[in-house]
């Protein structure tokens, strides 16, 4: 048995000589990745994100495998998935409530960032490459949605995609290359599920960047505080311990929604095949799309509406230039605690307003929400980094635990 170990690990040696790839992930998520002692559950939804990205990409190859991107074969060919195809209704089911799981998990990732400021120096990097994943998400759900070719996505297609012929001078060639023609047929509907399939690949080479300039300045901790190499413990397995923990309950409600309410955040027309000469009373995006379509609906011009939508998510890459508090954690600024609730609030209005039809109320509030958004990145974050005074921040993260005991 020894001399059969001893040979195992002489392979092992010659392998890592060759190509470290053990070696590699130990030092990146292993026991040789110090992290701090005090990184509570919220920092479980960066390795959940992680969780779905692979999931996602799995279920969609098998997806791939048996779909149709042909116009008049592509409902019937998402039918015969469901009914026909060997677990395909739970493959089908997996990846379709999966985009939604995904972005909730990004979401409570990203608001955490923001309130415990894991924007702030020396992190820029580290959150560039998080919103430009967030795009690339965003890309990849919507030409997602389109490939089921039922009503919804058909004339989701049609509206977001004009939304480029605002684009003075150069919007209608934009809109003709992405149509592939004069309207939304089978040459769009190739190109997006092209794309669709493409772009996930893309986004794991930026997770893998967004895991490196991580890896550099270390991870941001409740506190807000540089972590002392005291303070730090390895990752494994202390945190792997944790994650797995936060992914078994994870698991436990994706599945709920998978296997006993797996329509829940999908549109019924949907399951209506699409078709060009009867628009629907009412089209709106995937729930994770509804706060920046308020934003663009709040606007009645078409192109400030367009540069209001984008400007909304582009505006997170100056946010570190923005918020210049050298305090990080909003534990220690109660000002910018209550703006940021305030702020959290704001973004769920703006995505019931998006769900609603663009009159009367929905409206009066989203225009209200609009200007709130805008207002509390480019007036209300650079105020409060001027004016705040924030509360005394501990001298290490032992110091909260150790004091009251001295």
């Amino acid at each position: 048995m020894s001399t059969e170990k001893s040979r195992l690990m002489k392979a092992w040696e010659w392998h890592e000589q060759r190509l470290p790839i053990g070696s590699f992930l130990d030092h990146s998520l292993g026991s040789k990745y110090p992290a701090p002692k005090n990184l509570n559950y919220w920092w479980n939804f960066g390795s959940l994100a992680l969780f779905m990205l692979v999931t996602m990409i799995i279920t969609g190859v098998f997806l791939a495998m048996n779909y149709t991107a042909h116009v008049t074969l592509a409902f019937n060919s998402v039918e015969r998935i469901m009914r026909d195809v060997n677990n395909g209704w739970l493959i089908r089911y997996m990846h379709s409530n999966g985009a939604s799981f995904f972005f909730i998990v990004v979401y409570i990732h990203i608001f955490r960032g923001l309130y415990y400021g894991s924007y702030k120096p020396p992190r820029e990097v580290l959150w560039w490459m998080g919103v430009v994943i967030y795009l690339l998400m965003m890309a990849t759900a919507f030409m997602g949605y389109v490939l089921p070719w039922g009503q919804m996505s058909f004339w989701g297609a049609t509206v977001i995609t004009n939304l480029f012929s605002a684009i003075p001078g150069v919007g209608d060639a934009i809109v003709t290359l992405l149509w592939g023609g004069f309207s939304v047929d089978n040459p769009t509907l190739n190109r997006f599920f092209a794309l669709h399939y493409l772009l996930p690949f893309v986004i794991v080479g930026v997770v893998f960047i967004h895991i490196w300039a991580l890896h550099v300045p270390g991870s941001n901790n409740p506190l807000g505080i540089d972590a002392a190499p005291a303070d730090k413990i390895p990752f494994f397995p202390y945190y792997v311990a944790k994650d797995v923990f936060g992914l078994g309950v994870f698991l436990m409600v994706y599945f709920a929604v998978v296997f006993w309410a797996p329509n829940m955040m999908g549109d019924p027309l949907n399951y209506v095949p699409a078709n060009p000469m009867v628009t629907p009373p009412h089209i709106v995006p995937e729930w994770y799309y509804l706060p920046f379509y308020a934003i663009l609906r709040a606007i009645p011009d078409k192109l400030l509406g367009v540069v209001a939508m984008f400007g909304s998510i582009l505006i997170l890459f100056v946010l570190p230039w923005l918020d210049r508090h050298p305090v990080r954690s909003a534990s220690f600024r109660p000002i910018f605690r209550i703006f940021f609730w305030i702020f959290l609030a704001n973004g769920l209005m703006l995505g019931w307003c998006g769900a609603q039809l663009a009159e009367g109320l929905p409206l009066i509030l989203s225009r209200i929400g609009t200007f709130w958004y805008f207002f509390h990145f480019i007036v209300l974050l650079p105020l409060l980094s001027w004016i705040e005074t924030p509360k005394p921040l501990p001298a290490s993260i032992s110091q909260p635990v150790l004091s009251p005991a001295e």
